[in-house]
């Protein structure tokens, strides 16, 4: 197969953020923590701890309340966000609820229309179900998320990328036009898309920058896990009293796989970004493919905006295949390097329909008016060799649109 275009991924994107690597490696695996003086942290099992006397310990006591494994993973964490403190929780969606619960019956939610299916489910079905005033609107339009402000809006809850359409919000002017409404509203980003790596929100004026570290945080599909930061030393002392009381924790073992997928995140997104470079320059250049969605693309709407708020562009590329569902079905069935499945962010490529798979639970006509339809294909490209990606896709297209 010929070559395809080339150029340097990272030109006009944010500079990379300071020493990422090297905190991503050694902060919160300071041998020095240890007897044994262990380079990899070890992975601390014991649900309890003994005490030196009634209500005196060495700084844990039970395990829900606070483990050795996952402070390490927390202070890596914070670390890499640019915050000074980090919750691990058991999933992305207890990261969401646990957020959530800072807030009471009347406070309002303002969500991002284009989320997560699982994140859209939680607010419609569960947060509105308990008396929360949850509103959804289009956050990359900075009037719409004005007039959309309420006096009691609590939290507003940004992702971007969306998922599944890439949209791209601009955090900081969300940021700075909600906190100018009420400068207590919490400005919460889900990262989940760009990881530590390609953005920082807290620094672009987010007060929460959380994840399911199950995708590229962990990077090896064998974690399911959330992440909650923050620089607020009263607003971690309140999360904090949350992961506590709710319980949602992961465990040790958990903590420990995900602060070893830690260690690589800087060179797996380096390679997620060229991968998918590669590839949404090849299916924008096949008349197989009716649209590529891709912010590292200069065709995406936000291209600007992303190379101004991020240092790069992960392996996530939505596309529209020509034709109907039928085809679209034809192209995931005879994909063979890519598996069909949910999820992303692994080493591995995975390829899958949001309307049928991931976006279910979105009703009808919301997925309509997002542009979720039955042409739409998401796909999380991974670490494999480039040409293979890509002939992959090149013979599912083939299959898909057989030549007359």
């Amino acid at each position: 197969m010929a070559s395809h275009m080339q150029n340097d991924s990272s030109a006009g994107f944010l500079h990379g953020f300071k020493s990422f690597a090297t905190d991503a490696i050694h902060v919160g695996s300071e041998p020095e923590q240890w007897s044994s003086m262990a380079v990899v942290p070890p992975i601390s099992l014991s649900t309890t701890f003994k005490q030196h006397g009634p209500g005196k310990h060495g700084g844990f006591e039970y395990s829900r309340s606070g483990n050795p494994t996952r402070n390490c993973l927390e202070r890596a964490v914070a670390a890499l966000d640019g915050a000074q403190y980090c919750l691990a929780v058991a999933s992305g969606l207890a990261a969401t609820l646990t957020i959530t619960h800072l807030f009471k019956a009347g406070d309002g939610i303002l969500s991002m229309n284009d989320v997560y299916g699982g994140t859209n489910r939680y607010f419609r079905k569960i947060a509105a179900e308990v008396g929360l005033d949850v509103s959804f609107a289009d956050l990359t339009k900075l009037e719409v998320l004005k007039a959309a402000l309420k006096p009691n809006t609590k939290m507003v809850w940004i992702e971007t990328p969306t998922n599944p359409t890439m949209r791209v919000v601009d955090i900081q002017a969300c940021a700075d036009i909600v906190h100018e409404h009420n400068k207590d509203t919490i400005v919460v980003v889900d990262n989940t898309f760009m990881s530590a790596y390609f953005q920082r929100p807290l620094a672009l004026g987010a007060d929460i920058c959380m994840y399911s570290a199950t995708k590229y945080m962990n990077g090896h599909s064998d974690v399911v896990m959330g992440l909650i930061s923050v620089k607020r030393e009263d607003l971690y002392e309140r999360l904090k009293f949350l992961q506590n009381a709710l319980g949602a924790v992961p465990s040790p073992f958990d903590c420990y796989m995900c602060n070893r997928g830690l260690k690589t995140l800087h060179l797996r997104m380096k390679q997620h970004f060229k991968n998918a470079l590669a590839v949404a320059q090849f299916l924008e250049a096949d008349p197989r493919v009716d649209k590529v969605i891709f912010p590292g693309l200069p065709s995406h709407p936000q291209h600007e905006l992303t190379k101004k708020q991020c240092t790069g562009c992960p392996g996530m590329i939505t596309f529209y295949i020509k034709g109907k569902l039928d085809h679209a079905t034809t192209f995931l069935s005879n994909l063979k390097l890519f598996a069909l499945a949910e999820s992303l962010g692994g080493y591995e490529s995975l390829a899958e329909h949001p309307a049928i798979m991931t976006h279910a639970s979105v009703c009808e006509n919301e997925r309509k008016a997002l542009g979720i339809s039955d042409t739409l294909i998401r796909l999380s490209v991974g670490l494999e060799d480039e040409e293979d990606i890509i002939a992959d896709l090149d013979q599912a297209l083939s299959a898909a649109h057989p030549k007359k």
